[in-house]
């Protein structure tokens, strides 16, 4: 009988295991059980990004109405930028990107907490969202000299204060300290603990009241009060501004989104009719704060053709850290710091860049 070489048979037996590996790497389960083999990481890497001047779905990203005269014309481009995150990989999916793409493999914990279940998790991102856009009409508006009031926008299911507060309710006060701003509502409930309660005063449907509030827990951590709703920020001059963005979660918009509400609401082009992008929190005193994933909203923003990307100082040295081609990157520490950077490039001025 004739017999391969023994180079070959070695060939023809060694192949068994590696495609037994490469089929295994490839499954998101063990074949005939419910057993999963996804890798416990996560990819990030450029998202989409959104013009904040601009619509979204036939409506404006940024919607303000009652204003008593046109919104201010726009001019350029402002956009909020992404991170997409990609989950439940196998092996081979995730060593693709690794191998195949600019994306960061993170420990899926940094994603989804081990004692959050998925749903938290997305609930505790649409919560951080909705405070960014609140702190964002604050910053806006404390920059325009508009005075604000704090309006009850959602009720968070099962919390302490379903059945309690509605929808539209105005607070005015909390344990007898007057209030407009939602970053004072949370500061006076984080002074207590769960368990204790919290007299709020009210505007509901045009008429005072006063209800009290036994504050719940934290699903992140017991020791940590939770009122449990969703506060808006709205100008008490008739203006109500809208974001209409589904799908996004976190704080990183909260920059962007307050820039393009003083666009709207200011004469002249803050962006100087340029292609400007950006990331960033913002606090309610218009300070800049840090975010996550910088490298990747870079990316995503010079690709797209920004000429200038706004970037919180603390993130700098992240920033500069890819190639980002003639794009200049921007150090901003305050929303003041983003609107001159602006208004310097548009100028052809020195603007304050990471370096």
């Amino acid at each position: 009988m004739n017999r391969p070489p023994r180079r070959l048979r070695t060939l023809a037996w060694g192949s068994i295991p590696v495609l037994a590996l490469f089929a295994l790497v490839s499954l998101d389960h063990v074949p005939g059980t419910e057993i999963s083999l996804t890798v416990p990481y996560a990819a990030e890497g450029p998202g989409p990004i959104f013009d904040t001047l601009g619509d979204v779905e036939g409506v404006p990203v940024v919607e303000i109405d009652g204003a008593g005269e046109p919104v201010d014309d726009t001019a350029g481009q402002l956009q909020m930028t992404t991170v997409s995150v990609r989950t439940n990989m196998t092996l081979s999916q995730a060593i693709g990107r690794w191998l195949t793409t600019d994306d960061t493999l993170v420990p899926i914990e940094q994603i989804f907490p081990p004692d959050l279940s998925q749903e938290e998790v997305e609930q505790s991102n649409r919560q951080a969202f909705s405070s960014s856009e609140a702190s964002a009409t604050v910053a806006a508006m404390n920059h325009l000299g508009r005075p604000v009031q704090v309006v009850v926008a959602d009720i968070v299911e099962d919390s302490a204060a379903e059945d309690v507060l509605e929808s539209g309710d105005v607070i005015v006060g909390v344990d007898g300290q007057p209030v407009d701003r939602p970053g004072q509502v949370q500061d006076q409930v984080r002074a207590k603990k769960p368990g204790d309660s919290v007299d709020l005063a009210l505007v509901r449907d045009g008429q005072p009241e006063n209800v009290t509030v036994t504050l719940g827990e934290n699903p992140r951590d017991a020791a940590v009060p939770m009122l449990g709703i969703l506060m808006n920020s709205e100008p008490t001059d008739g203006i109500d501004v809208s974001y209409n963005l589904q799908d996004v979660g976190g704080p990183s918009a909260g920059m962007i989104f307050s820039l393009a509400v003083i666009d709207k609401l200011s004469p002249g082009e803050l962006n100087g009719g340029r292609h400007v992008a950006g990331t960033g929190t913002i606090s309610e005193d218009g300070t800049v704060g840090p975010i996550g994933g910088i490298v990747h909203k870079v990316q995503a923003a010079e690709a797209d053709g920004a000429e200038l990307f706004l970037a919180p100082a603390v993130n700098c040295s992240e920033a500069v850290s890819r190639d980002h081609g003639d794009m200049v990157i921007a150090k901003v520490s305050t929303l003041d710091d983003a609107i001159a950077a602006m208004s310097d490039f548009a100028a052809g001025r020195d603007v304050a860049t990471c370096s």
